[in-house]
């Protein structure tokens, strides 16, 4: 055999696996996975809207949010042609996406405004690709927003918890059975399409908190109030709004897709 001959052979030896491997995986996540009833997806739906109510609970799954949230922030801002500094996600479940680039205008404002509407629309994007039977889909979303966050991470706790959320992903992306994605998948959706507005209450709570001791407002609310002069109440009612309607549009999506 010729030289070229035996590149040639070595190059599609060492070229096929991968391709192969690529192909298996968009295969699997574009395969349509059984759904569980329509009764245990109201069931899942009713205990995440339970374990959103329980302080504790809430305070360890609002971190899941923040990388949400935080990703929002970051995704925004590269959009409208900002630079990403890092984002931090700390134990106290807050965050802060630092970014560089005009202090003012339709950019830093669409930047700022991104986060407390993202995980509505990671929920919608979600409940849209569940009405299709696509639960692997939803997993791997959910592990691509998380590995885009990791190499961003500015700090060690949020080093950790974005390293747990992507470890528990991978676990149930990759050993769970079928069944056990797709309710995952489905608890998953509830909580982004529930916890959403849920994340604006308390941050309306906070910011009446601070308002009574005298202290500065920093939250997403009250920045946008001082970019754009529209008061911090009414930002706080449209991030409100947003996450209703997305909540009742992904909720119906949800309950009209799976058999009852």
């Amino acid at each position: 055999m010729s030289v070229a001959g035996t590149t040639a052979a070595v190059l599609l030896a060492t070229s096929g696996p991968p391709a192969t491997g690529l192909a298996s995986l968009w295969e699997q996540v574009t395969t349509p996975q059984p759904a569980p009833d329509r009764t245990t997806v109201v069931v899942v739906g009713a205990v995440v809207l339970a374990a959103l109510t329980v302080p504790g609970v809430w305070h360890l799954l609002r971190h899941g949010l923040t990388i949400v949230h935080e990703a929002a922030h970051a995704g925004v801002a590269v959009l409208v042609g900002r630079r990403l500094s890092g984002i931090r996600v700390h134990s106290d479940t807050s965050g802060l996406t630092v970014s560089r680039g005009r202090p003012r205008g339709p950019g830093m404002v669409a930047t700022v405004a991104a986060g407390y509407p993202g995980p509505a629309v990671l929920g919608l994007a979600a409940a849209w690709l569940l009405s299709r039977g696509y639960a692997l889909g939803v997993l791997w979303l959910l592990l691509v927003v998380v590995l885009l966050v990791l190499l961003q991470i500015r700090n060690w706790y949020g080093l950790w918890a974005v390293l747990v959320s992507g470890a528990a992903l991978v676990a149930v992306t990759v050993w769970a059975p079928a069944g056990v994605q797709s309710v995952v998948a489905a608890g998953l959706t509830w909580f982004f399409l529930l916890g959403a507005p849920r994340a604006v209450i308390e941050m309306q709570t906070q910011r009446r908190r601070v308002r009574r001791r005298g202290g500065r407002d920093e939250s997403d609310a009250g920045l946008l109030a001082g970019l754009t002069h529209v008061p911090a109440v009414v930002w706080a009612g449209v991030f409100l709004l947003v996450g209703g309607v997305f909540l009742v549009a992904g909720g119906a999506l949800l309950l009209a897709a799976w058999p009852a």
